[in-house]
């Protein structure tokens, strides 16, 4: 998983977590940490290397999109992918860790989430037997936890118990072979897990093979189970990121970080099997600077793409043809700082937020009901080396 003039290893420690502080509006003892009635909680994954302190919390104001802290869960170890249960009761992060407790290989860590103030406490902490998780997915019935190892290309299974905590893992499927790219692909790497919209089938893009894998979950055993065929090939070197479904579940889309593209894949509901349709670049015409991509949404309403670019620092918007998937380029939006990594559009599909991991900060946007475009609101804060950015509501 590469970052415009830092690779991974510089930021990743061989660190356990440590004990799990909340810390309720630290700075201003008179605020209300409970949210208003049309606050939405917003969770940050960080590195924790440098000055960060761990997954930093804000209240949105839905009609704004006005951030307001509401405190930061300190001590954890490099939580730089957060995912919530459907229910907004319990959050998990990866502690994208090359060793943890002694052992090689990263952990997962549950939280359950305070209803009034949105603060995490701490659970449980469950090794997912593969170095630098990057990356958490819960099945559609909450049961399973599924963790992908970037730098080991494995994917782990890890049971969710009834009070949200997690189990010892049941399940871990490990990728092999390699692609094209000398530097970047001389192994596996898992990056990116997506459940189809039926949560039937389990996808998951792994960059260093240039391959999407294909399995099913059987929830019975907690085990993942080759599909037919077990995966589908990308162009060599593209290095297939994230994955986000369309919304009416025909379609799919895979953001490829190496060669900066999207294909867009028809997708067989019945068989779980993704089609190629269409790959398109996501730089503009006459860019020729170096970049690579990594997050990559679908909004609300199945009309508009979004994907991050990190080197030409923008978010490329493209329409979405609904009766075929196909995608029509419509524009670029600067996301106003450095190495844009993740982005979420808010509940609602209003609102789109930024992370951008090299300039410490999450820049909010407007999203336009009508053409997808992108328009600044004046909303920008500072957070060390952002990576995630998740909300609740």
């Amino acid at each position: 998983m590469s970052r415009i003039n830092h690779p991974r290893r510089d930021f990743l420690k061989m660190a356990g977590l440590g004990a799990v502080n909340i810390l309720c509006c630290p700075r201003d003892p008179t605020a209300r940490c409970g949210p208003k009635s049309n606050d939405l909680f917003v969770y940050v994954g960080t590195y924790t290397n440098g000055k960060s302190q761990g997954i930093y919390i804000y209240r949105m104001n839905a009609a704004t999109g006005e951030l307001t802290s509401a405190g930061v869960v300190k001590g954890v170890s490099n939580p730089s992918y957060v995912t919530i249960d459907r229910a907004g009761r319990y959050a998990y992060c990866v502690n994208e860790l090359q060793e943890f407790n002694g052992k090689p290989g990263g952990a997962l860590t549950s939280f359950a989430i305070s209803s009034t103030t949105g603060d995490l406490k701490l659970l449980n902490q469950q090794p997912t037997l593969g170095k630098d998780p990057c990356h958490v997915v819960l099945d559609p019935a909450n049961k399973y936890a599924l963790a992908a190892n970037y730098t080991s290309g494995s994917v782990a299974v890890l049971p969710v118990q009834h009070d949200g905590s997690l189990a010892a893992a049941t399940d871990l499927l490990q990728h092999s072979g390699a692609s094209v790219n000398r530097d970047r692909q001389e192994g596996p790497h898992a990056h990116c897990i997506a459940f189809d919209p039926e949560g039937r089938f389990v996808m998951v893009a792994d960059l260093g093979l240039d391959k999407l894998m294909l399995y099913r979950l059987d929830p019975q055993r907690g085990k993942l189970i080759a599909n037919d065929p077990p995966w589908v090939a990308t162009k060599p070197g593209a290095g297939p990121r994230h994955i986000a479904f369309h919304p009416s579940g025909r379609f799919v889309y895979a953001i490829n970080e190496l060669d900066s593209t999207v294909t867009a894949y028809s997708y067989d509901r019945d068989r779980g099997i993704p089609a190629p349709l269409q790959t398109a670049s996501t730089l503009p015409q006459g860019f020729s600077g170096a970049n690579t991509c990594a997050e990559i949404e679908v909004s609300p309403t199945g009309r508009f793409l979004y994907g991050s670019n990190r080197g030409h620092n923008s978010i490329v918007i493209f329409g979405i043809e609904p009766a075929t998937g196909t995608m029509k380029y419509l524009g670029h939006q600067s996301t106003n700082g450095k190495t844009p990594r993740n982005f979420a559009i808010a509940p609602g599909g209003r609102f789109l937020f930024a992370a951008n991991q090299d300039s410490d900060s999450i820049v909010g946007f407007r999203v336009n009901s009508g053409d997808g475009g992108l328009t600044p609101i004046g909303v920008t804060i500072a957070v060390p080396s952002p990576v995630c950015v998740k909300f609740l509501g």
